[in-house]
């Protein structure tokens, strides 16, 4: 049986849903799924990962690894992958995959694609689907040639089914290999939220410039609140500097895929598209017709966001008997 490794992400000692929709695909193309786990906090993520697909988990538990370090993720990683003898490996499209995979990728002189929409098996290969030129156009990525074949997938594109029962019995402690740092993380000083990251977040609502100040942001995060969603915003407003960059979604920010996109004041600029057009469904919100944003809204709301706002809030409330 093939083998795929799927690198697994864990937040808070809970798998992430990105990781979750790669065991997942991985076990529906009949792979032999091999998930690893980084941290000593890995236990809780270890047992879902098994839970969701993974056949056995290589669980390198070691504090040091409990905070990103570039170093000790691509050594760990490396042994891993060596050690399951895998041809494929899946990793999320995250601000960590995207730094260690192609620092591995290059280590092991293998293929990388990397932040994916779309990906199949064809005759035993990776072929994937990525958005190139701010999403202009697409890519088709084939990976056959190469010996080891990395993709990196973006979260919120493939679909996740309830999780089994997780097999303890599966999971396999390995000791972090032996590794002459050039950098030691001293400190990791966490943002005040604690509501999903955005690019894992399935609900977002995400304000602009017509919210007029940084206090306004108050009424987005009242409906995100209501919906459970994560609240985002556009680079005009970041670069105001109203809210963190961590909000950013765009192509200078973060790219996300939710189910649900709730645009508020914002008009529409190439950039911010190009971070958001994956969104299932994209409600805009703007007093300007001619936004471009409607040009990609499945549902468009002309008028004044000051009033739209509170009112759509309190109708969330009804339905969701907040």
């Amino acid at each position: 049986m093939n083998k795929l490794v799927v690198f697994c992400e864990h937040h808070n000692q809970n798998l992430k849903r990105s990781s979750i929709e790669l065991l997942q695909f991985g076990k529906s193309k009949n792979f032999h799924v091999i998930g690893i786990v980084l941290g000593s906090e890995g236990q809780k993520p270890a047992e879902q990962a098994t839970a969701n697909g993974a056949s056995e988990v290589l669980f390198f538990n070691d504090a040091k690894l409990n905070g990103y370090n570039p170093e000790l993720y691509l050594a760990a990683l490396e042994a891993g992958i060596k050690q399951s003898d895998a041809r494929h490996v899946l990793a999320p499209a995250s601000s960590i995959g995207k730094d260690v995979f192609p620092r591995l990728a290059a280590r092991m002189d293998s293929s990388l694609a990397s932040d994916c929409v779309s990906l199949n098996i064809e005759d035993g290969a990776f072929v994937a689907k990525k958005p190139m030129y701010a999403g202009k156009c697409f890519a088709q990525v084939n990976l056959k040639d190469s010996p080891v074949q990395i993709v990196l997938m973006r979260a919120n594109q493939l679909p996740v089914a309830a999780a089994g029962t997780a097999n303890a019995g599966a999971i396999k402690t390995l000791p972090l290999p032996e590794v002459s740092l050039k950098t030691i993380l001293m400190e990791v000083v966490k943002g005040a939220s604690e509501k999903l990251d955005l690019t894992e977040a399935n609900v977002i609502v995400s304000g602009g410039r017509g919210l007029k100040e940084a206090g306004n942001f108050k009424m987005l995060e009242e409906m995100a609140n209501v919906l459970g969603a994560t609240v985002g915003a556009s680079r005009a407003v970041v670069d105001s500097g109203w809210v963190s960059h961590s909000m950013q979604v765009g192509q200078t920010g973060k790219t996300v895929a939710p189910t649900l996109y709730i645009a508020v004041g914002i008009s529409g600029a190439i950039q911010h598209l190009a971070g958001m057009t994956g969104s299932k469904v994209i409600v805009a919100i703007n007093n300007d017709p001619n936004a471009p944003i409607f040009q990609k809204a499945t549902y468009g709301i002309v008028g004044d966001l000051f009033e739209v706002v509170p009112k759509l809030t309190e109708e969330f409330k009804k339905l969701l008997n907040k």
